[in-house]
C-alpha cells in the first residue's frame, strides 16, 4: 500500500505522507529546479532528481538535502530518471537516466557511477528526431524497463518515437509503424505481459507483443488528442486513464491551461471523466499514478490539488490538504508514490 508521494513544483520538492487516516503535505526547498523525479521503492527516503542544466542529484532524506550523482553522465540536462522495478545488483536497484540531447545512462551502484549506451543514437531514424520548442535537439522523455523481462527496455524520444532494446540497452530497434513519435510517457502492468501503453502528442498507442507491432487508438479523444501522462488499473489491464489537452500550449502552464482526464475501458472509445476533478480552465495537465498493490485505485495531482479514485477512475475526490498558493501557479512534475 502506498504511504508517501513525492512531486516537484518550481524550486520545491513536496512529500505527501499518510499519518494515521489523514494525508499531510511537507515542502522542502531545493537549490535547483528539478524537471524529473523518482523514488527508490525499497530504500526509504532515496530520491533522484534531474535538473535542466546542472545534472542529476540524489537525496537520502526525502528531499531535504541533495548531493550530485557520480561521474559518467555526459550531459547535464536530465529529462527522465527511472528506478528499475525488476533489477537489483549488489543490493542496489538499477537506475536509468535520459538526457537532452538524447542519451541513456545506467547505474548499478546507487548513482555512484554510470554507463553510457551510445548505440541509441545509431538508429536510422535519429536524423529526423527534433524537439519543436528547441528544434536543434531532442531528448529521452520517458524510460520503461520491461516488467517481465529484465533484458528489455523501452525509451520514448521527444520527438522521435519509441525505441526498444532486448539486451539492456546495448543495441536498439527503431520505432515501429503504429506507435506515436511525439512520445511523452510509457507504462506497463504486471497483469499483461508484453503490453506497452504510450501517451503522446498524437494521442494513444499500444503494443500487445512487446513492441513488435503497434496500433494507435484515438477513438473518442477528439478534441483532447494531446496526451501527457498515462496510468493503468493494476486490477484490469483494459482500464486506462490519460491526462489530456488540446495542444501543448494549453496543457502545462496553469495560466493558459485547459485540460481533462480521459478514460478508456475494453474496446470502448475514450471518454472525458469529470466527476470530482477540477474544471478544465486553469487546470494544468494531471500527473497520474497507480500501484500494483492497489487494484482499482488511481492517484492524480496538478496545480489545483491532489485527487484519488477508488472505483477504477470513474469518480474522484480531492484530498484535504493545506495546498500552498505557490503550487496553484506552477506545473507539477515527477509525481511518484512509494
Amino acid at each position: 500500500m502506498i504511504t508517501s508521494f513525492y512531486f516537484i513544483a518550481g524550486s520545491s520538492v513536496y512529500q505527501i505522507s499518510k499519518q494515521e487516516s489523514a494525508w499531510q503535505l511537507e515542502e522542502n526547498k531545493a537549490e535547483h529546479v528539478f524537471l524529473c523525479l523518482t523514488a527508490d521503492p525499497v530504500q526509504a527516503g532515496r530520491l533522484y532528481g534531474g535538473t535542466f542544466d546542472d545534472g542529476l542529484f540524489i537525496s537520502d532524506d526525502h528531499g531535504k538535502t541533495w548531493q550530485p550523482a557520480g561521474a559518467g553522465i555526459t550531459h547535464q540536462r536530465i529529462l527522465s530518471v527511472t528506478v528499475s522495478p525488476t533489477e537489483v545488483i549488489n543490493g542496489y536497484r538499477v537506475v536509468w537516466v535520459g538526457t537532452e540531447p538524447s542519451g541513456l545512462f545506467r547505474s548499478e551502484d546507487g548513482g555512484k557511477t554510470w554507463t553510457d549506451f551510445p548505440s541509441l543514437l545509431e538508429l536510422p531514424s535519429e536524423p529526423t528526431w527534433s524537439f519543436p520548442p528547441r528544434p536543434e535537439t531532442h531528448h529521452v522523455r520517458t524510460i520503461q524497463p520491461d516488467l517481465h523481462d529484465p533484458e528489455r527496455i523501452y525509451v520514448g524520444i521527444e520527438l522521435g518515437g519509441v525505441m526498444k532494446s532486448i539486451d539492456q540497452g546495448k543495441t536498439w530497434e527503431d520505432r515501429k509503424v503504429g506507435s506515436q513519435f511525439d512520445s511523452h510517457e510509457l507504462t506497463m502492468t504486471k497483469q499483461a505481459k508484453g503490453r506497452i501503453y504510450e501517451a503522446a502528442g498524437g494521442g494513444y498507442a499500444e503494443s500487445l507483443d512487446g513492441g513488435v507491432t503497434w496500433q494507435t487508438i484515438n477513438d473518442g479523444l477528439d478534441p483532447y488528442g494531446y496526451l501527457v501522462d498515462i496510468a493503468v488499473d493494476p486490477g484490469n489491464p483494459d482500464i486506462i486513464i490519460a491526462s489530456a489537452g488540446k495542444t501543448a500550449r494549453t496543457s502545462y502552464q496553469p495560466s493558459k491551461a485547459h485540460t481533462v482526464l480521459m478514460r478508456k475501458e475494453d474496446d470502448n472509445p475514450w471518454e472525458v471523466i469529470s466527476d470530482g476533478l477540477p474544471e478544465p480552465d486553469g487546470s494544468a495537465v494531471l500527473q497520474l499514478f497507480a500501484h500494483e498493490s492497489e487494484p482499482g485505485v488511481f492517484y492524480a495531482i496538478n496545480n489545483t490539488g491532489f485527487y484519488t479514485s477508488d472505483d477504477a477512475g470513474h469518480s474522484w475526490k480531492q484530498v484535504e490538504l493545506n495546498w500552498p498558493g505557490e503550487i496553484k501557479k506552477r506545473q507539477v512534475r515527477g509525481f511518484v508514490g512509494v
